[in-house]
Order: structure tokens, then C-alpha cells, then sequence
């Protein structure tokens, strides 16, 4: 084992003995930062291990991290072991497939971004546990850099096994519902597609509608949604200088497309139109990204009304229930009106009602909400001050995360499409049966 990855087990354990065993700050910020993190997962053994982990590298206390307080608190570091110390700012945890093994590590590919990295366990009872593991395999972990040519484990890690692209694509999905900061942790030109794309995606939505909110019956909403991704195709088409009154192999032929490709497109051309659109689009552009499909799911279709909300860093909101809430506070006494103090609960308390809802009603209703809360609180509240702490109260981000329109890496929309195809053979087929939609879908 090299000399640097023995010195990298020494320095991680002294680090983690340094903010376990401290008091004051530095505890309180790990016990805050703890109590986030695992409300978010399952909580197990490995989830805390991982926390702790990843508050060492990501945590603040005041303006510095666990990692800098412990190069201050000892002087004696020589540059090299300041130096490692410091590179593990840019440790990520991931969802990993092995692509190679070698006697002392791995090549690994993270399947959010596609990036490979050379991993070796720090000490010989990590590589002992792990020298089972085979090709293809799966492992969620965090990975910190050693070297500029190879990585380390940080802390521990679990074995997913070999999984077929349905189980695969379920595993990203709870990766992407457990862990939405470190979506593109080693990708910071992916993150910032995605957000662009949140952005565009809402300018497109309010050029379309001619508003952010608008109120329909569930159906005819999701009409309106088709034709507005069916626009964004059109002009997308357009931008990439592709003439659409040609027929799909005329298309692909002036854009040097094989034959292969030509049947793939016109295969997906009937679920999901945005598939051609994009690879035609990535022929002449440099987007590694795919817009997602927006599909709303059965109840929202059926539903009487359905309030759409757009935000340029929130993303979409599809709420059924938001007019009802409208009418609660327009209402002389909100109390009369049937179910209006569950209604409000659940606004409250369920995880979709994002802070963005909750102040675009307080834009709209502020002396009504803030008279509605303090009599359901039954205490002083002020709208103004108080909002966020309540919203914080009930465990609601009071920032924005990557929302689900956001793009998202052409091989993860691939991997999507496959485990949807797949999933889809295994049904039996009624007659009259509708394909099924392909890519991301919204639910």
C-alpha cells in the first residue's frame, strides 16, 4: 500500500476522532446538521455513517468546515498532510458501478455524471471486505482524492449487487430522493445545465401561457402541457437548422445520420417526441442534457381543477388543491369552510407544498394568512418574520432544490428509456393498450 494511502487512514481517523469527541460548536453543527441529513433516509447504521462522513467535508461551523478547524487545531501537519487534507473538500458520495478490478482497488463509474475514477480502500480490512465484489456491481459510497491519478473510500459504503436496468433506474431514482445536493457533486457543468434548463423551461412556460399560475380541469391541463413541449420540439428543431416539413429520413440524412439511428428515432418518434429533438440537437450542439417529458400523473388528469405554478429555480408545481386554499383565505371566516384546517395541515406538513407556495400565498394573501395562522398556531406570528422559521419547523428547504424538469445527462434519460422498455415487455398487452411514454416522466 503506498505511503500517501497509509498516511490517508491515519489523518481520516484522527479526523473523525477530532469531531466526534468534540464539545461546544463543533457538536452542536454536527447534531444539526445530523438530524437533516437523516430525516431524508433511512436512518440505518450505514446512513449515519455516512452523515458523519460527509459533515466532516461538507458541514460548516460559522464560516469554516470540520476540515479546516482540524488543520488549525494542529500546527504540527506538515504541508503534504495539509495539503491532503484540504483536497478532501472535493470528496462526493455516488452511485458506483465496478468496471474494473485491480489487486489493490477499483475503476468505477459513477452513474450520475459517467465519470470513472480509480478507488483503493486506505487499509487492508476494507480490501479484504471487498475483494469479492465483480464487475458490475453496484456500491453506494463516497469516494475522497488521494493523488491526482486515484481516489479513496470515505467512510462506508453498501453493496447493491448487479441490477438490471428497472432495479438500476430505481436505485438513481432513490439516490436523486436521498441525496439532491450531491446530484452532480463531480459534474459542477452538468449542475449548472440542469439549472439553466429550470430556468428556460419556466421562461418557455410563461411565453406559452402568458402567466405562471394558471388554474384548468386536470385533462385539459395536461393537453395544454403536450402542446407546450410539442412548441419547445418545434423550436428546438429550428435552432438546430432542421427543416420539419421533410420527412424523418430526409432529416437525418442532411444531418450525417445512419440508418440505425433513423429506425431508433422513428421507434421513440411516437412516445416522446423530444427523443428525435435532442438527437438531432446534440449532432450540432455541445448539451450533454435531455429535457424530461412531462406527463401528469392519473388522479392530477382527472381532477376538477389543477393550479400550475412556475418559478425560474422552483420548477413546476401541479397543485389540485390550491384553489381550495385560495378560497379558505378568501373566505370571512376560514374556519366555516369544510375540511379547511386539515386542507391547511396538510400544506403545512407534506412535503410537495414547498416553501415557494406557501409565499406566493402569502404574496397574494398576506393579512388573511397571517390572521389564519396565529389562530391555527394559536400564537404570535408575524408573516414577515415568521414564515421561514415555521416553514423551517416543518422541514421545508427554505432554498430551492434541483427540480424534476430540470435536463438530465443524456445516458441517465437512455437508462430510463431501456428500464421502461423493459418493464413494459414483461406486461401482457391488452388490445388497445397505448405505448408507453419513454424518458423521465413526471408523477
Amino acid at each position: 500500500m503506498d505511503v500517501i494511502l497509509e498516511r490517508s487512514h491515519e489523518l481520516k481517523q484522527a479526523l473523525v476522532d477530532f469531531v466526534l469527541d468534540a464539545e461546544g460548536e463543533l457538536a452542536q453543527a454536527l447534531e444539526v446538521y445530523a438530524a437533516e441529513q437523516l430525516r431524508r433516509g433511512s436512518g440505518d447504521s450505514t446512513q449515519q455513517d455516512l452523515t458523519i462522513d460527509s459533515f466532516l467535508t461538507a458541514g460548516k461551523v460559522g464560516d469554516k468546515s470540520p476540515l479546516e478547524l482540524f488543520i488549525e487545531s494542529h500546527p504540527d501537519l506538515t504541508e503534504s498532510d495539509r495539503s491532503l487534507i484540504n483536497s478532501w473538500h472535493h470528496s462526493f458520495i455516488g452511485l458506483f458501478a465496478i468496471t474494473n478490478i485491480f489487486p489493490d482497488g477499483f475503476e468505477l463509474r459513477n452513474w450520475l455524471t459517467d465519470k470513472h475514477y480509480i478507488v483503493k480502500p486506505n487499509n487492508t480490512q476494507t480490501l479484504q471486505a471487498i475483494s469479492r465484489l465483480k464487475v458490475g456491481e453496484i456500491l453506494l459510497t463516497r469516494i475522497s482524492p488521494v493523488t491526482d491519478s486515484y481516489w479513496m473510500f470515505s467512510g462506508p459504503y453498501t453493496i447493491m449487487g448487479k441490477l438490471g436496468k428497472p432495479k438500476l433506474a430505481v436505485a438513481i431514482g432513490n439516490f436523486k430522493e436521498n441525496y439532491k445536493s450531491n446530484l452532480y457533486s463531480d459534474a459542477p457543468d452538468l449542475l449548472e445545465e440542469a439549472w439553466q434548463s429550470v430556468e428556460k423551461y419556466h421562461q418557455q412556460f410563461v411565453d406559452f401561457f402568458g402567466t405562471d399560475e394558471l388554474t384548468l380541469p386536470g385533462y385539459q391541463l395536461n393537453k395544454k402541457i403536450a402542446e407546450l413541449q410539442e412548441v419547445i420540439t418545434e423550436k428546438t428543431f429550428a435552432a438546430a437548422g432542421i427543416d420539419t416539413s421533410k420527412s424523418l429520413a430526409e432529416v437525418a440524412e442532411a444531418a450525417g445520420i445512419g440508418d440505425e439511428e433513423i429506425k431508433a428515432a422513428a421507434q421513440e418518434f411516437g412516445a416522446d417526441s423530444n427523443i428525435v429533438s435532442e438527437m438531432f440537437n446534440n449532432k450540432s450542439s455541445k448539451s450533454k442534457m435531455v429535457m424530461p417529458k412531462v406527463d401528469l400523473p392519473a388522479e392530477l388528469k382527472k381532477a376538477e381543477q389543477v393550479t400550475a405554478l412556475s418559478h425560474p429555480r422552483w420548477g413546476q408545481m401541479f397543485l389540485p388543491t390550491y384553489s381550495k386554499v385560495q378560497a379558505i383565505l378568501s373566505a370571512e371566516d376560514w374556519q366555516s369552510v369544510q375540511g379547511a384546517e386539515k386542507l391547511i395541515r396538510y400544506y403545512l406538513e407534506d412535503k410537495s407544498i414547498n416553501a415557494f407556495i406557501w409565499h406566493r400565498l402569502a404574496q397574494q394573501y398576506p393579512t388573511q394568512l397571517e390572521n389564519l395562522l396565529q389562530t391555527f398556531l394559536q400564537r404570535p406570528f408575524r408573516l414577515e418574520s415568521d414564515l421561514d422559521t415555521l416553514l423551517q419547523e416543518f422541514h421545508k428547504p427554505i432554498e430551492p432544490e434541483l427540480p424534476d424538469i430540470a435536463s438530465v445527462p443524456i445516458h441517465l434519460h437512455n437508462l430510463f428509456q431501456e428500464a421502461l422498455g423493459e418493464v413494459s415487455k414483461s406486461k401482457p398487452k391488452g388490445k388497445g393498450q397505448q405505448k408507453p411514454a419513454k424518458g423521465f416522466q413526471r408523477s
